[in-house]
């Protein structure tokens, strides 16, 4: 059940998404046009999102755990540091340049959209240059240490 319930609800996401026009990279790219062509479609359904979960989150939190999932999966505060604002700025960048974030990419790359498709592989290609540049970084330490004995 926990695993049609997350199915329904990513399909109601993508639902969302193309009705939006959120698969439109010239959606989101006029929206970001704010001394141009300005196109608040996004605004719209940023909104909408708010509004909807506002009111959701406040009666699901009175219960004291999920329908079809034993606990609520809350993360934790983290500190605003560098590796934040760093992958804040190349996620901004990156949204502004394509007109994709991985929720309307990934929705418009199952449409078989050409430039759906290739911000997906570009998103997985980023996503294991950085898993093993993470792998390098955390083994540089360990090398040093065997290089200083």
């Amino acid at each position: 059940m926990q695993a049609l319930s997350g199915f329904a609800s990513g399909v109601l996401f993508a639902l969302g998404l193309a009705l939006g026009g959120m698969t439109q990279p010239g959606k989101v790219i006029g929206f970001l046009d704010v001394a141009g062509a300005w196109d608040p479609t996004l605004a719209f359904v940023m909104a909408g999102a708010v509004g909807t979960f506002g009111p959701l989150y406040r009666l699901i939190s009175r219960y004291a755990s999920p329908r079809f999932a034993s606990a609520f999966v809350v993360h934790a505060t983290w500190p605003i540091d560098a590796p934040l604002l760093i992958g804040a700025a190349v996620f901004g960048v990156g949204w502004g340049i394509a007109g994709f974030c991985p929720g309307p990419g990934v929705v418009s790359a199952g449409t078989g959209a050409p430039e759906g498709v290739v911000f997906v592989l570009a998103m997985l290609l980023g996503m294991l240059a950085f898993r093993g540049y993470e792998r390098l970084r955390s083994a540089a330490p360990a090398a040093r240490t065997v290089a200083a004995e």
